[in-house]
C-alpha cells in the first residue's frame, strides 16, 4: 500500500467515524430517556429485525452495483434519512410530547442502523481495494484515522449539547450529514484512482446470499459464530459492570466524570496502540494467537468482576477489552474478511457486522435476563459465562484449520 492510499483510507475513517460520533452522544441519551420505562431492550429487539430486514434489500444493490454504486446509493440514502429527521424534528410542536418521544425512539433505532452500515460500508472499500499481504498489515493504521475521527466527532457533539435542548437533531443532523458526504466523495475518487479490476466489475449473487452463505459455508458460519460470541460477552460484561458503578456513586455526575475518565483512557491508548503496534503485533505474533486470545481475555475479566468487583476492576476492564478489540481483534477480523470470496467479501462481511453483532447484543441482554428472572445474582452472572468465552477461543482455533485462512 502506498502512503498516498494508507493516508486517504485513513482519512476517509477518520469522516466516517466523525459523523457517527457526532450522533452517538444523541443516540446514547435517548438511549437513557427510554431506559427509565423498560423500553430499550424492545428497541433493541426491534433494531436487531429491522437490520435482518435491511440486509437483501443491501445485497440485491451489491448484486447489481459495483463498489462506486454501492457507496453512492448507501451513503445518499443516509444521508436523505438524516433530513427526513430534521424535517419531521421540526414539523413537530413543542407540546407535542408524545410525538417527540416516538420521534426519540425511531431515531434510536435508525442510529444503531446507521453506526453499524458505515463503518460496514467503509471496511467493504477496504478488504476489496487493499488485500495483498503487505496492505492488510497496515489496518491498524488505518483504523487509528477512525479513532481520531471519534475524538473529533465526540468533541463536536459536546460543542452542540446545549443545543439539544431548543434545537433537537437539527445541528447533530447538519454536521453528521456533511462529515458523510465529504466521506462519499473521498471514497469515489479512491476508487476512480485505484487500480483493482475487481473494483469494477458488479458482484452479482442475489439478496439472499448472506443468509445463505452462513448456512451452506462453514468458513463463513465460523466467522458469523465468533462475531456473535464476541458482542454477546461484550454485552455481558458492560451490564456485570453496571451495579459496580451504580454502587460507586448516587450522583449522575459523579457517574458521568468516571465514564468520561475511562474514555479519556481507553482513547489515547488504543490510538497509541493502533498507530504504533498494530502492524508489529500482526506480523510477528499473526492473527491467529489474537483471535485466540480474546477469549482468555473475558475469562480474565469475568473472574475480576465475580471475586474482586471494583470500580478500578471496570475501569481496566474496559481498557483492556476495548483496547483489544480497536487495535487487534477488529484488524484481524477485517484481515480475515480479505481472505473469503468477492460476493462473500461485499455481503457475508456487512450481514455479520451488522444483524449478528447487533443480535449478540440483543442475546446478552436477553441471556442477564434470563438469570435475573430465575434469581441468579448478577455478581454470579460473570462467572457462569467463563465457558462462553472459552467457546469464542475455540472457535477462533476453528477458523484458522480452514485452509482458506492457513496463509493469512
Amino acid at each position: 500500500m502506498k502512503p498516498k492510499d494508507l493516508f486517504l483510507a485513513s482519512f476517509l475513517f477518520f469522516l466516517v467515524l466523525s459523523s457517527w460520533y457526532v450522533l452517538r452522544a444523541v443516540r446514547n441519551e435517548l438511549a437513557v430517556e427510554n431506559y427509565s420505562d423498560n423500553f430499550l431492550i424492545i428497541l433493541l429487539a426491534f433494531t436487531a429485525l429491522v437490520m435482518l430486514f435491511i440486509n437483501p434489500i443491501y445485497s440485491w444493490i451489491a448484486s447489481r452495483s459495483n463498489f462506486k454504486k454501492i457507496v453512492v446509493y448507501c451513503y445518499s440514502f443516509l444521508i436523505i434519512n438524516l433530513f427526513l429527521f430534521l424535517f419531521y424534528s421540526r414539523s413537530i410542536s413543542a407540546e407535542d410530547i408524545h410525538q417527540k418521544v416516538w420521534l426519540g425512539r425511531i431515531f434510536y433505532v435508525w442510529a444503531n442502523i446507521y453506526s453499524f452500515f458505515v463503518v460496514s460500508i467503509f471496511w467493504v472499500l477496504i478488504i476489496n481495494l487493499y488485500r495483498n499481504y503487505k496492505s492488510r498489515k497496515f489496518y491498524g493504521f488505518i483504523m487509528a484515522g477512525g479513532s481520531v475521527g471519534a475524538i473529533f466527532g465526540s468533541e463536536l457533539a459536546i460543542r452542540l449539547s446545549d443545543s439539544f435542548v431548543n434545537n433537537g437533531l437539527e445541528l447533530f443532523v447538519l454536521a453528521s450529514s456533511i462529515l458523510l458526504f465529504l466521506a462519499m466523495l473521498l471514497a469515489i475518487y479512491i476508487f476512480n484512482t485505484s487500480n483493482s479490476v475487481n473494483s469494477i466489475t458488479k458482484v452479482g449473487g442475489t439478496a439472499l446470499d448472506p443468509i445463505k452463505n452462513i448456512i451452506t459455508k462453514s468458513e463463513i458460519r465460523l466467522i458469523a459464530a465468533y462475531s456473535w460470541l464476541f458482542t454477546l460477552l461484550m454485552t455481558i460484561q458492560w451490564i456485570c459492570a453496571i451495579p459496580i458503578v451504580e454502587a460507586y456513586s448516587d450522583l449522575s455526575p459523579e457517574r458521568i466524570e468516571l465514564f468520561g475518565r475511562i474514555e479519556q483512557l481507553v482513547s489515547p491508548l488504543t490510538l497509541i496502540s493502533q498507530v504504533f503496534l498494530t502492524y508489529f503485533v500482526i506480523s510477528f505474533i499473526g492473527i491467529r494467537f489474537i483471535l485466540i486470545v480474546y477469549g482468555a481475555l473475558f475469562v480474565v475479566v469475568f473472574i475480576l468482576y465475580g471475586f474482586y468487583p471494583s470500580v478500578g476492576v471496570v475501569v481496566i476492564s474496559q481498557a483492556i477489552l476495548r483496547v483489544f478489540e480497536y487495535a487487534f481483534n477488529k484488524p484481524s477480523r477485517e484481515i480475515v474478511y480479505s481472505g473469503l470470496e468477492k460476493n462473500d467479501r461485499y455481503k457475508s462481511s456487512v450481514f455479520i457486522d451488522t444483524f449478528l453483532t447487533r443480535f449478540g447484543d440483543l442475546t446478552g441482554s436477553i441471556y442477564i435476563g434470563i438469570g435475573k428472572l430465575y434469581g441468579i445474582g448478577i455478581g454470579l452472572m460473570p462467572i457462569l459465562s467463563i465457558p462462553i468465552a472459552g467457546v469464542l477461543s475455540i472457535v477462533g482455533i476453528k477458523i484458522f484449520n480452514k485452509e482458506r485462512f492457513k496463509d493469512l
